[in-house]
């Protein structure tokens, strides 16, 4: 039986790095790209491979945690169609929770901003004192509220979640996503890796089960460190999108990032680092090699 072509289906949206695809009344195709974004741009640069390594690592870590998700097929569903196969997945459609449900075990990136700003992360209060990477005594949930590509996410308190969502499936959102990151984070430092952060989607189905979408755990919606380099006060080496994010901010890119210009392309040997540590994170998570995934290399 031969596969299905792409142009067989409905577009239904672009994001960042992703397409949707309607395969029928209830399932979507969700479709990877190697497409990279940083401070709301999507870069002129592309990553190798990198829609089949989010794909993979979503993967393993849908199977891997204790929470309901939209998966409703096998990486090589018949569904798939050849073109895409390795970075497309056949999921259920859901309806979307109007929300980023963020985990944080230490404070970096927005988080560290806000604190500085206020001494508090999304309304919740911390003691005085803490610096870049700082371990928190226990994860935080600071969700966001969705973007359209081209803004800011924004940081909002629980409160506000409440408002959007009301007060019972609020508190689903925090519990589930607490619970997934605590029990992600445990499994990635037995392989040496510290997951800072995380951002989750959920959505509803239609008997009102709240299932986790998206992608989970990629370098992509996650930072990723080297345990074995951890030390509170600086800025970690890291496995995931943050190295692109560095690279642009610093001297060798010329790029303002205060300005109104896009940021430049990334050079060869930084889309090549930025490659082969998503890779690194994969294997080193997973215990898999990336070789063995589904799909055609770049």
């Amino acid at each position: 039986m031969s596969r299905p072509a792409l142009s067989d289906y409905q577009h239904l949206a672009s994001g960042k790095v992703r397409e949707l695809y309607r395969i029928d009344d209830h399932h979507l195709l969700f479709v990877a790209t190697d497409r990279i974004s940083a401070f709301d741009y999507i870069l002129d640069s592309q990553i190798p491979d990198k829609g089949r390594i989010l794909t993979a690592m979503s993967v393993f870590f849908f199977d891997l945690v204790d929470a309901p998700n939209h998966l409703a097929g096998p990486p090589d569903d018949p569904r798939v169609p050849e073109e895409v196969l390795g970075r497309a997945l056949v999921v259920h459609e859901l309806q979307m929770m109007p929300i980023e449900c963020v985990a944080r075990g230490y404070l970096t990136g927005s988080g560290l901003l806000d604190y500085q700003r206020s001494g508090s992360v999304c309304g919740i209060p911390l003691p005085p004192g803490l610096v870049e990477a700082s371990k928190f005594a226990n994860p935080l949930f600071t969700p966001a509220t969705k973007a359209e590509i081209g803004e800011h996410d924004e940081n909002i308190s629980f409160a506000r979640v409440i408002d959007l969502v009301g007060p019972v499936r609020a508190g689903q959102l925090r519990d589930r996503t607490l619970q997934v990151y605590l029990q992600a984070a445990d499994h990635a430092l037995t392989k040496g890796i510290i997951i800072a952060d995380t951002k989750f989607e959920f959505g509803v189905d239609e008997h009102g089960n709240l299932l986790l979408a998206d992608e989970v755990f990629t370098p992509d919606s996650s930072r990723y460190w080297p345990a074995d380099h951890y030390q509170a006060g600086v800025v970690q080496e890291s496995f995931d999108k943050q190295f692109v994010r560095n690279w642009l901010t610093g001297p060798g890119s010329g790029w303002d990032r205060a300005g109104t210009e896009p940021p430049p392309p990334l050079p060869d040997e930084i889309i090549a680092a930025t490659r082969a540590r998503y890779i690194e994170a994969y294997e080193r998570i997973s215990g898999l090699s990336f070789d063995d995934w589904v799909g055609p290399a770049a």
